[in-house]
């Protein structure tokens, strides 16, 4: 595997354990990074360090401080900060299981892929990806990572298993402190039946290619453009914009001429257009009969 493993160790499940390497799941290739330049000259922008009343500083003369009260600083140094870094294990052990749909979604973090790391742990890895699909259970331990220890989910995935690194409960804000002023109220059944109906209208298998950065698509088309000298005229190519009117929309009339149009995503919603009809073939006209000829005047 040409890829670097980004952890190698063993996974432990009671006496069983099972060594295994673990790789990032994720690339953050797909974004467009930009940097300041000095427009005259071309020249990059250059960020110099400096303090209030003092001016530019000398790197060597600048600690890491937490600021305990506005103003006030511990300062901390990096050799302190390594001192308390906890050790990088070499064991993840399995200490939970909880239901597939237990954990909610906004604590998944960051996910790794798990592959057994030879073939003698190919079999006890089997065996323990197969129980947990089976028991649709997720494993949870912690693990030491880098010098932090983090909350980690084990589930199935394909022939592997994927390892997510879980947030704490402190670093979730509490969703009540947004949802209060939001009525609970049930919603008429009919627009219920309506909404449930046009949802299952618009069901497909997910399928992650079928879905692009188009602002991303868009940048890097601009900077090709550019770059070859080619001209932009952003107030004709850009679509205007639409107009919000002050008309109350009518939901119940708005869900059944969507049901009506088959529930198809329309074509700027970044799904599939429905299919074309073929076109209806022309019909062959008749051979005219011979004109009959003119009887005489």
């Amino acid at each position: 595997m040409a890829a670097r493993a980004y952890w190698q160790g063993q996974i432990r499940l009671a006496l069983v354990s099972i060594p295994v390497e673990i790789y990032s799941a994720t690339r953050s290739g797909a974004t467009v990074a930009f940097n300041q330049i000095h427009e005259p000259s071309g020249k990059r922008i250059k960020y110099e360090k400096t303090a209030p009343g003092v001016g530019p500083v000398d790197p060597e003369e600048i600690v890491k401080g937490y600021e305990y009260e506005k103003g006030k600083y511990v300062l901390v140094s990096d050799e302190e900060i390594e001192s308390v870094k906890l050790e990088s294990k070499k064991t993840l052990d399995l200490t939970q299981f909880v239901d597939i749909g237990e954990i909610d979604a906004i604590y998944y973090d960051k996910p790794y892929y798990v592959v057994p790391a030879d073939d003698l742990a190919e079999e006890a890895f089997v065996v323990l990806r197969e129980a947990l699909r089976r028991s649709k259970k997720v494993g949870l331990g912690q693990l030491a990572l880098r010098g932090r220890e983090y909350v980690v989910s084990l589930k199935p995935c394909g022939r592997g298993m994927v390892l997510e690194t879980l947030r704490y409960q402190d670093e979730v804000n509490k969703a009540a402190n947004f949802f209060r002023d939001i009525p609970d109220a049930k919603p008429d059944e009919d627009l219920l039946d309506l909404a449930t109906t046009l949802i299952d209208k618009k069901t497909d298998p997910f399928d992650a290619s079928e879905f692009h950065d188009r602002y991303v698509d868009a940048l890097k088309e601009l900077i090709e453009r550019k770059r070859k000298g080619k001209t932009l005229n952003v107030e004709e190519e850009n679509a205007p914009a639409q107009s919000r009117g002050s008309n109350v929309v009518d939901l119940m009339a708005a869900l059944k001429r969507s049901l009506e149009k088959g529930g198809a995503p329309a074509k700027d919603d970044g799904g599939k257009a429905p299919p074309k009809k073929p076109a209806a073939k022309k019909a062959t006209p008749a051979r005219k009969a011979p004109a009959k000829k003119r009887a005489a005047g």
